[in-house]
């Protein structure tokens, strides 16, 4: 059954119980085990990189909206030198988030090698 990070179930999520302040922001906002069903119905269904992408954003909802928007800008061409790449792909796996630690190693090798990282 779908639910939000609270663990409240989908369906207690209405336009009424929103009118009574029954609903937080937290009751909306996607659970990792939702994350982790969707990747496995990708992986079943042959869809791979869409599974990892899922697995990676399950990851993410346990960090702040802060620092995920700070992961995504980190990540922009010219933003991060290689060694702040780094630094975040240490963070990320000390936080419990080893596939986006992952894809921050594979990003500063990336950019690196292309030119993409900032002086």
């Amino acid at each position: 059954m779908p639910q939000g990070f609270s663990g409240k179930d989908s369906n207690e999520v209405s336009v009424d119980a929103i009118r009574k302040g029954e609903v937080t922001i937290d009751d909306v906002r996607i659970h990792p085990d939702t994350l982790e069903h969707q990747a496995t119905v990708a992986g079943e269904h042959g869809n791979a990189q869409l599974a990892a992408n899922f697995r990676r954003a399950a990851e993410l909802t346990r960090m702040t909206d802060e620092y995920v928007l700070s992961l995504y800008d980190a990540l922009r061409p010219g933003r991060s030198t290689h060694d702040t790449l780094l630094e975040y792909a240490r963070d990320l796996e000390a936080a419990g988030a080893p596939l986006n630690a992952e894809l921050f190693r594979q990003a500063a090798s990336a950019y690196q090698r292309r030119g993409l990282t900032a002086q």
